[in-house]
């Protein structure tokens, strides 16, 4: 038995309430159906369009749905230019520790390096967080020496990451021991960021090409100690 046939029998179900309503689908609904579907594709495809893909179709697309696409690309663009507001590691000091990353960390994502100039695995940190800071820009790259943040840190623990969001320290990491010490990569530190939140992997831009898997480890001079 086909519930949607229009039968004596069916009628007489739907009267005792066995059946519901029939639904009938006439052209009007196969046409409006269709329109409606096109008109979806054609959005969809509009939307992927960037801003010169559009001014290429002023002649063969109505103006006001292009135009309404050009300024909806125009305030996503100015919402991504207003997340990426840093791309740099930035020193700081102890009297701006407050404002700069506990009060900045409600907003975004901020991650602190304490280092010391004199231990080589600090200027291997810092690079790799000054490559990083260019890539993921709207996240905080700040660095501090360990004594200024914490007096009486010790040496033995640095490099030290502190990862800040939502107003308050949500990780942190303790030497580069598990990365290999110096032979530790540029991508084992992004990952440890990805997975704690702090970087969006879907935010990064382009950056240097990747480090080669038979790189040799970077070694710095002793230098000054701080």
């Amino acid at each position: 038995m086909n519930p949607d046939e229009d039968t004596e029998w069916n009628d007489i179900l739907r009267k005792h309430g066995i059946l519901g309503p029939q639904i009938k689908i006439t052209q009007n609904d196969i046409y409006d159906s269709a329109v409606a579907r096109a008109q979806e594709e054609e959005n969809t495809r509009l939307e992927r369009l960037d801003l010169d893909e559009l001014a290429e179709l002023e002649d063969s697309e109505d103006d006001q749905i292009l135009e309404h696409y050009r300024q909806q690309r125009m305030s996503e663009m100015r919402a991504q230019v207003a997340k990426e507001r840093f791309g740099t590691l930035e020193q700081i000091s102890e009297p701006d520790y407050k404002s700069v990353v506990t009060d900045e960390s409600t907003n975004v994502w901020v991650v602190v390096h304490l280092f010391r100039e004199s231990i080589p695995e600090c200027k291997l940190m810092n690079r790799f967080l000054s490559d990083l800071a260019q890539e993921y820009r709207s996240t905080k790259f700040v660095k501090i020496v360990s004594v200024e943040c914490i007096h009486n840190y010790p040496d033995a623990n640095l490099p030290t990451l502190l990862v800040y969001g939502k107003g308050d320290m949500q990780s942190q990491m303790v030497r580069l021991d598990k990365f290999g010490g110096m032979r530790a990569k540029k991508k084992d530190v992004e990952k440890y960021l990805v997975e704690v939140g702090a970087v969006d992997p879907s935010m990064k831009r382009a950056g240097d090409e990747e480090e080669s898997e038979d790189e040799e480890p970077v070694y710095f001079d002793l230098g000054k100690s701080v």
